[in-house]
């Protein structure tokens, strides 16, 4: 009697369980920037909401996603290790700020003005990113996987007082993001390091007088509200960085989640790369219409092609100079840059001037 009763439980037990019962996969996602700069609410719009609905359609798992954007666990200086380290399973890494680490990464911040097309950049770099091993390593020897990656749109000048054209800068202090603080070599001005979450304040407390930054962080931290004039010098678009998910974590995932990662990821890179071609000219008549009726009201200053090349002609062999003290270091950053350019040109860009010849 008493294993009759049992067979029956065991029964009833295997009858009332689900036959595919879902899987819930805790996950946490952080950024030190916050989600009002574009490409950080697009990891939640894009990369997390199209995972989320890859896994939907068979059902078999779900992901409890633990937000914690806007440098909640870490600032824009920790960005890789954050994600190295662990301390949060998906993160974006700006790349801007990691140059020792990620140096072949550095490549378009050393030829300016060869670009002012998003999507074909990244294009560029993730076709890099697949097949060049040296680039490769770069990015996974820090215990990440490379789900999707970001550019800028175009670089302006931010200031206090109009210019009336690049000579203007001489022995202004200009705020710019790491690396691209070469791109104000040659011009007489001094470059502050800092980043869209430090411009304000370095504006208005006068560390600086204006930033070399892009319209689209500039619009959501009101930059020009301390620096109104836009003077539009379309400097070209930059590799910024990757959203990336630490190894073990990625290792610890079942294939079904990792292939809608990587799926969503492409995603994110292909719909980032429309938004910022998309959004640029949005975003700088929007500070326009934002600016109008503050004390001194916001104008764009449009630069012609002659001010662009008088930029690029005060510039030092930038690239050369980066290439050459990486090969130092036994990095092959010459074939890197040729690739970058290349690939470029194959895209059908033609740069202001060909870092690479």
């Amino acid at each position: 009697m008493r294993l009759l009763i049992g067979l029956m439980t065991a029964g009833m037990v295997a009858f009332s369980a689900p036959a595919n019962a879902q899987e819930t996969i805790n996950l946490t996602v952080a950024s030190s920037h916050p989600t009002v700069i574009p490409w950080i609410g697009m990891i939640k719009s894009h990369f997390m909401a199209r995972t989320d609905e890859i896994l939907a359609e068979k059902g078999n798992y779900r992901i409890e996603w633990n937000e914690a954007f806007g440098g909640q666990l870490y600032k824009a200086n920790a960005t890789l290790s954050s994600v190295e380290e662990g301390i949060t399973d998906i993160g974006w890494v700006f790349s801007f700020l990691e140059a020792a680490k990620l140096p072949l990464s550095q490549a378009s911040s050393y030829a300016p003005f060869a670009t002012a097309n998003p999507p074909a950049q990244l294009e560029v770099m993730a076709d890099l990113l697949e097949n060049n091993e040296a680039f490769k390593k770069e990015w996974e020897q820090y215990n990440l996987k490379v789900l999707g990656l970001t550019s800028t749109d175009m670089y302006d000048i931010y200031t206090k007082k109009p210019l009336a054209g690049i000579d203007d800068v001489d022995g202004m202090k200009l705020s710019a993001p790491g690396v691209l603080g070469t791109w104000l070599r040659g011009t007489g001005a001094n470059a502050v390091d800092g980043a869209l979450t430090t411009f304000y304040t370095d504006i208005q407390t006068g560390v600086s007088d204006g930033v070399l930054s892009l319209a689209l962080g500039a619009l959501p931290t009101k930059i020009y509200e301390v620096a109104p004039y836009i003077n539009r010098f379309d400097a070209g678009v930059a590799f910024s960085g990757a959203v990336a998910i630490n190894r073990d974590s990625w290792d610890g995932l079942p294939e079904e989640v990792q292939q809608a990662m990587i799926e969503a990821g492409e995603y994110y890179t292909e719909a980032h790369g429309k938004d910022l071609v998309e959004r640029h000219e949005f975003a700088l008549n929007k500070m326009v219409e934002l600016g109008a009726s503050q004390e001194t009201p916001v104008q764009i200053i449009e630069m012609p092609q002659e001010q662009r090349e008088a930029w690029v002609s005060k510039l030092p062999d930038l690239a050369g100079e980066w290439a050459d003290e990486l090969e130092k270091q036994g990095q092959p950053a010459r074939a890197f840059l040729s690739a970058y350019m290349d690939g470029l040109r194959a895209r059908g860009e033609t740069p202001i001037r060909d870092w690479d010849k």
